[in-house]
């Protein structure tokens, strides 16, 4: 249990769950710390994040914001997580440099039901789920500007690094926008009152929006609420974080398969390792760093990338998804196919290019005709030539010209994976008829 703070002995006010957030780096900016930390020791909290629907997944970029509210709900206090279908509407202009596109009430809808099994999956049915719609679509414009915009000035609006950025760019900011700190500060106004809500968190970028809720809260009820922000995750190589070469990686399985979740993660930089293990991870803080350490002693074995990829893709999507996809990839990185099967053999499946065939016409037929046919040779004398070269494989197995498969070949008695060179690959699936 962490002491009060004393101005008089000069002590300062710990709490495990704070000093936890400050050994993995995750408080960029806090208010009052000894006082959150004295509230956070008395007992439970409750305490949000919102989330806007700007589509139908959550991405990778929004995982250290909500893993922090589930580091909340595990040390024991209470999480809400907020789906902005209110201010989805508007578009935030934090860490904008242009406007966002508005959304209608049907695209929002759809976003909404795209991301709440996502907020379910990492949270927990422990958490509760709410939409900022629901208590903001019938109050008037004239009882907000009453019971809201009374209590803030414009200079304070003004102030905030997220609007006078804005105004000082090139294309200004709108009023739109310009008043979405309002109905963010709302929200938090609401959740107070209605679910006693005492602390908001967020990425450092919200810093402006939430410090208007606290403000807010304090001229209306005089209560005392709190704010606590993590750092915007960057990559070593500059680039921004939760891209990848195809773009956004996403934490649905629908827009982001979890081999290519997977693979995301075993392509981080050696320099992103501890900090990601410590930043998106639930491990403890000594596991991550013993595990950044033995990474460090050999990088090349990647055992660093191999734990965050691990550990992320089973939280997301499961541990059946996750051996599939660790499977797969020893596979098309040049490990033994012989044994593929099951989840693994379903995920080589989806991220290959694949030909249906009948069995008749794979087993016991001619290489060179299932080269050609698979696209993996221009003609028969390509065939024949990359077939003398040594240059494909079956299962990963380089191949003698002549080869014909045999039923012994097929994986799971379903399928037969061609490679060509170190990297082409094509799966034959095995089709009735």
């Amino acid at each position: 249990m962490a002491g009060a703070a004393d101005g008089e002995s000069g002590m300062v006010t710990t709490n495990a769950l704070l000093d936890d957030l400050g050994a993995r780096g995750l408080i960029h900016d806090t208010t009052d710390r000894d006082r959150l930390a004295a509230r956070l020791d008395e007992g439970r909290v409750v305490v949000y994040c919102g989330f806007d629907p700007t589509a139908d997944s959550l991405h990778v970029g929004n995982l250290v914001p909500l893993l922090l509210l589930r580091r909340f709900r595990d040390a024991g206090h209470e999480c809400i997580a907020l789906a902005g279908g209110a201010t989805g509407m508007i578009g935030d202009p934090s860490g904008r440099s242009e406007e966002r596109n508005l959304l209608d009430e049907e695209t929002l809808a759809s976003n909404l039901a795209g991301i709440k099994p996502q907020l379910v999956q990492i949270l927990g049915d422990g958490a509760q789920f709410v939409d900022n719609y629901s208590w903001t679509r019938d109050v008037t414009l004239l009882e907000f500007l009453r019971d809201v915009g009374k209590h803030v000035t414009v200079n304070q609006m003004v102030a905030k690094e997220s609007i006078r950025s804005r105004m000082d760019g090139t294309d200004g900011i709108s009023f739109t926008e310009f008043t979405y700190t309002l109905l963010q500060a709302f929200d938090y106004l609401h959740l107070h009152e209605a679910h006693q809500c005492e602390l908001q968190v967020g990425g450092s970028d919200q810093w402006g929006n939430i410090t208007a809720g606290i403000d807010l809260i304090r001229r209306r009820t005089g209560h005392h609420v709190h704010g606590l922000t993590v750092p915007l995750v960057t990559r070593a190589d500059g680039q921004k974080f939760g891209k990848s070469v195809d773009g956004a990686v996403w934490l649905s399985a629908e827009r982001t398969s979890p081999y290519r979740f997977y693979q995301y993660w075993m392509q981080i930089a050696d320099a992103d390792v501890e900090r990601f293990l410590l930043q998106l991870t639930l491990l403890p803080v000594a596991e991550a760093r013993a595990i950044a350490a033995s990474h460090a002693r050999a990088p090349h074995l990647r055992e660093g990338q191999r734990a965050l990829a691990r550990a992320l893709t089973t939280m997301l999507h499961g541990a059946v998804p996750t051996a599939g996809a660790e499977e797969a990839s020893e596979v098309l990185f040049g490990g033994d196919a012989g044994a593929l099967a099951g989840a693994a053999l379903d995920t080589v499946a989806t991220e290959v290019p694949s030909t249906g065939l009948r069995k008749a016409d794979v087993v016991g037929a001619d290489l060179v005709d299932l080269l050609v046919v698979t696209g993996l040779a221009s003609s028969r004398g390509d065939a024949r030539r990359s077939l003398e070269q040594r240059g494909i494989s079956v299962n990963n197995a380089k191949i003698e010209p002549g080869f014909r498969p045999s039923q012994e070949d097929l994986l799971e008695g379903r399928a037969l994976l061609l490679r060509k060179g170190k990297s082409t690959y094509h799966l034959i699936s095995l089709v009735a008829g």
